[in-house]
């Protein structure tokens, strides 16, 4: 159980139980397979088995959040896209013809698309979930993106999103997001928490976003320094957030929290969502253990969150979209770990002779 007493949330996520561990790699073991043979799906079978506490893990009613939300400074040109885009790309999901759409049709997955703070006034619409927390954030160049209560309202909300998900029977989701300049974003909070003495200086984290020419860039790392000398750099998580975070961000990172207190496997998408994620992580260590890490983004700021975080992605295969794409495409491969487990005949019972 974690306890911040700058957030008036209690977060009671509970590490795997490590004891069955043993159990399950012999059941891994035991596969006519050589030992290891199956490579990383090996450890991927063990973690969803721990989290679940059985033997025989199932995935139920898998489902993708995606998080939109309008940022001040984008109106001051740290992306390549006008803010319009959010609320138009919002539209395209809620339409189906995102990539998203196209791949969690493909793979069976759940699409939920959450208002977190768009500058526009969709209406009442199916598929998407009104959690608006106002149109946009601040600009953080001229003062804090959000105020404290704000965004301890958008976390507790995101929680009580998860909750609401895991009740319905999904024990498996996967996050993503929609908010021209949010790569920015990111940025700072992947600056401020993980810190420059670890590599992360705020020119390496910077990357290119939606797609920012050589002298964009140039401008994108300058107006992030400008926002830097306004509201420092703030080590403590719910202070970044506060400075420099999205109401998707926020909003995204309290789901997080909420999905591990269920023993929810997440799936974690690129660069956007590690840094809601490294907030997560560091209002509550334990959600580390339910966490799977689906690509390596093209950004350049998510190799250093990875490196920062102990972990291994499951694939690279230079994405840079966002949307919660590629946690949709890594879920096979969380498919395929948990179908061996279970499917995949011993040596006892395929009658075949194991390692003398």
């Amino acid at each position: 159980m974690t306890f911040d007493p700058a957030l008036q949330l209690t977060f009671q996520i509970t590490a795997p139980d490590v004891l069955l561990a043993p159990s399950l790699q012999h059941k891994i073991d035991q596969k006519t397979k050589p030992p290891g043979a199956l490579g990383r799906l090996e450890a991927l079978a063990l973690q969803i088995g721990l989290i679940q506490h059985t033997l025989t893990p199932e995935l139920l009613q898998p489902h993708i959040m995606v998080f939109a939300g309008d940022h001040g400074a984008a109106r001051v040109g740290v992306s390549a896209f006008p803010q319009d885009v959010t609320w138009q790309m919002v539209e395209n999901f809620l339409a189906g013809g995102a990539a998203i759409n196209v791949f969690s049709r493909q793979l069976g997955l759940g699409l939920t698309v959450i208002d977190a703070g768009v500058n526009h006034d969709f209406g009442r619409r199916p598929g998407l979930i009104d959690a608006k927390m106002g149109p946009g954030t601040a600009n953080y160049l001229e003062q804090a993106a959000m105020t404290a209560e704000v965004r301890d309202a958008a976390l507790a909300r995101g929680r009580e999103l998860a909750h609401a998900l895991a009740a319905n029977g999904c024990n498996c989701v996967g996050f993503g997001e929609m908010g021209i300049g949010n790569t920015a974003s990111a940025s700072l909070l992947t600056h401020c928490l993980i810190g420059s003495a670890a590599g992360a200086d705020l020119a390496t984290v910077t990357g290119r976003g939606t797609g920012l020419d050589d002298a964009g860039l140039v401008r994108k790392r300058a107006l992030l320094e400008q926002a830097l000398v306004r509201g420092g750099k703030p080590a403590d998580p719910l202070s970044a957030l506060a400075e420099y975070g999205g109401f998707e961000i926020a909003m995204m990172a309290g789901a997080m929290l909420g999905a591990a207190e269920k023993r929810v496997t997440l799936l974690i998408d690129g660069f956007i969502v590690t840094a809601a994620l490294l907030v997560a992580q560091r209002i509550a260590p334990q959600i580390l253990p339910y966490c799977v890490f689906a690509h390596r983004s093209k950004e350049p700021g998510h190799t250093l969150q990875l490196t920062h975080l102990g972990v291994e992605p499951l694939m690279e295969l230079d994405l840079r979209l966002g949307e919660g794409t590629g946690a949709a495409l890594a879920f096979p491969l969380v498919q395929a770990a948990v179908n061996f487990l279970n499917d995949m005949a011993s040596f006892e019972s395929a009658g075949v002779s194991g390692k003398a």
